[in-house]
């Protein structure tokens, strides 16, 4: 026997509104209302809201909470300011990737960090495991918020509107009350618009999410969430990273401070690496889905990511290729149920609004 899905706090709005829901990691999602071309299209044009409930929180706090983290997490947390934001991964001591994260310095000694859902209680335990050697409390928050993602190039101004303060900058954080409800509002997103990431108190979720759509923005779900995240290049967890791969043949190395002698820092240099993650566009007909064999004349790779562009008009993709076959330009093929699609390597990000040089 099983257990069932969790509800997000929105659960009955998403009924009512007539959206297609689906199980996901644990939860049960709305993958789409209106459809994901549309909600896509509302995204990059104007503004759309993602119910993102199903990701996790984990608080820090104490003496040694920043150097707890600067341990554990991969990027230098010590150049993480005051109620700024910091994308980070979490790695076994091989250097394989347990997690990417966004963590906020809400004080100089609290912090909270935003797990992936289907990994939540994998890195509860691994911080709290690693908390007992620093004099730090681990909190976990998944019960306590409700999380919207508000995103576009109206976002902003839809949020302002309902705001009784400034929303903060991109990659801050700051405490704003947004349709009477006060809410920690942060300056991130995985859509490559501009927008705004809301924790709000569980309860209170429901009076946010009706005030965004009275304001006129639009809802939408994971299916095109994953459609515009892949149109960036922003990795999923499961698909292109995994405890398998390290964060440099991740394409990650940015966000990686050996320095620091975080967990798995060291086994990053070490490690001999003959695959490297690249994004692909076909050059013709086809869509590429994770799994499919990649053919280059280096060797084999495999998709990890994969679907059609609604911006580009065109099936786009990440994949693992060898190191020789990752150079942009470079010619590659892919098997897609029998049917070889040509395709070649593209430089990130695949899609923007200023063509990419």
């Amino acid at each position: 026997m099983t257990d069932s899905p969790r509800k997000s706090p929105l659960h009955v709005a998403h009924v009512a509104a007539g959206a297609d829901l689906v199980p996901f990691a644990g939860w049960e999602m709305p993958i789409s209302y209106a459809g994901i071309r549309q909600e896509h299209e509302a995204v990059r044009g104007a503004v759309g809201i993602f119910d993102v409930s199903h990701m996790g929180e984990i608080e820090t706090s104490g003496p040694e909470a920043e150097a707890f983290l600067q341990r554990i997490l991969s990027n230098d947390v010590t150049k993480l300011g005051e109620r700024g934001a910091q994308y980070s991964v979490l790695c076994r001591e091989d250097g394989g990737v347990l997690d990417d994260l966004f963590t906020y310095r809400l004080g100089p000694d609290r912090f909270l960090t935003v797990t992936n859902a289907a990994n939540h209680e994998k890195d509860l335990a691994w911080f709290r495991a690693a908390a007992r050697y620093f004099e730090v409390e681990v909190d976990d928050q998944l019960d306590d918020w409700a999380m919207i993602a508000v995103q576009g190039p109206e976002a902003r101004a839809t949020l302002a509107g309902l705001a009784d303060a400034e929303l903060p900058g991109r990659f801050r954080t700051a405490e704003v009350g947004v349709a009477g409800v006060d809410c920690l509002i942060c300056g991130t997103g995985y859509t490559g618009e501009d927008g705004c990431e809301l924790l709000v108190p569980v309860a209170s979720a429901p009076i946010v999410w009706q005030a965004l759509l009275d304001a006129g923005a639009a809802p939408a779900g994971l299916g095109a969430r994953d459609t515009l995240r892949l149109e960036v290049c922003f990795h999923l967890y499961g698909n292109d990273l995994s405890e398998d791969r390290d964060p440099v043949e991740a394409g990650l190395s940015w966000c990686c401070a050996p320095d620091t002698n975080f967990i798995g820092s060291g086994a990053l240099g070490r490690r001999g690496r003959t695959q490297k993650l690249i994004p692909f566009a076909f050059t013709g007909r086809g869509i590429p889905r994770p799994g499919n064999a990649i053919r280059t004349s280096s060797g084999p790779g495999v998709v990890t990511s994969g679907t059609h562009s609604p911006s580009l008009g065109i099936g786009v993709g990440m994949g693992y290729v060898p190191v020789e076959a990752a150079e942009p330009g470079t010619p590659i093929e892919v098997d897609v149920r029998g049917q070889i699609r040509a395709a070649e390597v593209r430089k990130k990000p695949l899609y923007a609004k200023e063509p990419v040089a």
